[in-house]
């Protein structure tokens, strides 16, 4: 499990101009936002821009962005282009996903010029998101349990797991998908659903609160697997 959560840094955009800056191989979701979000730029090795989509309902095509110190900063896609964000890319990851979840001003706040993300970053890997599995995540403030097929997991909140393809389907190679949220010391069904399995499909799950109805909602996002080539280095 390798989940990262980032708050807002300030970086100037030529911070990632710099020659030892790596190639990572970047998909993007925004998540929580209460409008569909401006995307965002960051940088090359060689200081140009790089347009970065931030989609609401499915995970981008990949982008190849660059990584200094481990760090890749993004900006707004405005004229005045502030920093937004800031990704931190642990050692040896060259292909990840990541989900841009918004950082609420604080009321009254008249430097708030530009939404504010923090970022989370999942390892996009065989190991860690399965081809024909299932990428759970807990964005819920309390703990949730749940049942893939066969497995059975509980995550803390700020907490994430990676399932491989259930082996219990049925004929049509559904599998029992259930969510129960903690409420009041209670456990309270959030979802529960059937839901298709096979290789070249899977899914990223997400629990949390509604911030209008503050019921416990569980977000699930299709995405076809592609194999993450690792982005090649330059010689």
């Amino acid at each position: 499990m390798r989940l990262f959560f980032l708050t807002f840094l300030l970086f100037s955009p030529a911070i990632i101009c710099a020659e030892d800056a790596h190639p990572v191989r970047c998909r993007f979701l925004s998540f929580g936002a209460a409008e569909d979000p401006v995307g965002l730029l960051t940088l090359n090795e060689k200081g140009a821009e790089i347009p970065c989509p931030l989609p609401t309902g499915a995970l981008s095509k990949p982008v190849v962005c660059f990584a200094k110190d481990n760090l890749i900063a993004f900006f707004a896609a405005t004229a005045d282009k502030l920093p937004v964000a800031t990704a931190t890319i642990p050692a040896g990851l060259s292909a990840v996903l990541l989900i841009f979840v918004p950082v609420p001003h604080k009321p009254g706040d008249a430097t708030a010029k530009s939404a504010n993300w923090r970022v989370l970053v999942i390892e996009d890997s065989p190991k860690n998101f399965p081809d024909g599995g299932a990428f759970v995540a807990n964005f819920y403030k309390q703990d949730i349990r749940f049942i893939i097929g066969e497995h059975k997991g509980m995550l803390h909140a700020a907490g994430s797991h990676g399932y491989p393809l259930p082996e219990q389907r049925n004929a049509f190679n559904m599998a029992p998908v259930v969510f129960e949220l903690l409420q009041d010391d209670k456990w309270n069904v959030a979802s529960e659903s059937a839901m298709r399995f096979i290789p070249g499909i899977r899914y990223l799950i997400f629990a949390y609160e509604d911030p209008v109805s503050s019921r416990p909602r569980i977000n699930i996002y299709p995405d076809i697997a592609t194999p993450a080539v690792p982005v090649r280095q330059k010689p």
